[in-house]
């Protein structure tokens, strides 16, 4: 093991040695290069960083947006249930899960008839999912 680290440090110092011995001009191309090298990494960092930053702010609008439609639609599922247990005359203080879920699900389809909220949500969970693979990726 001793024998093969030492003929890896020979094989550096010869490197080093013919990069020493390398005429002016070549070691100026080859700064040149890696120069050019750093420069396009920097640049590549820079415009990652740029769509890391638009991406993160867009999710979070996004976030922000489907919190507040999320909010709206379980204050009329609320006003949904209050009219329906009006209209029953149901004296219970609590509809059963399952009959709240049902409730949920005709307001949704209700608010897709007039607003659409329904297929909004679905495309700003889509949007949101790809967002967070685009970030993921970068």
């Amino acid at each position: 093991e001793v024998q093969k680290l030492n003929q890896q440090l020979e094989d550096k110092n010869g490197e080093i040695q013919q990069m020493i011995n390398q005429p002016p001009y070549e070691k100026e191309r080859e700064i040149l290069r890696l120069q050019k090298t750093l420069a396009e990494r920097e640049k590549a960092q820079a415009t990652s960083d740029v769509l890391c930053r638009s991406l993160t702010d867009e999710t979070h609008q996004l976030q922000r947006k489907l919190a507040s439609t999320a909010e709206m639609c379980q204050h009329l599922a609320k006003c949904l249930e209050e009219k329906q247990r009006k209209e029953k005359g149901n004296s219970d203080d609590q509809i059963p899960t399952e009959r709240s879920n049902q409730v949920f699900l005709q307001l949704l389809c209700l608010l897709d008839n007039e607003t659409s909220l329904q297929s909004l949500i679905c495309n700003l969970q889509e949007e949101n999912r790809m967002l967070k693979q685009k970030v993921a990726h970068v």
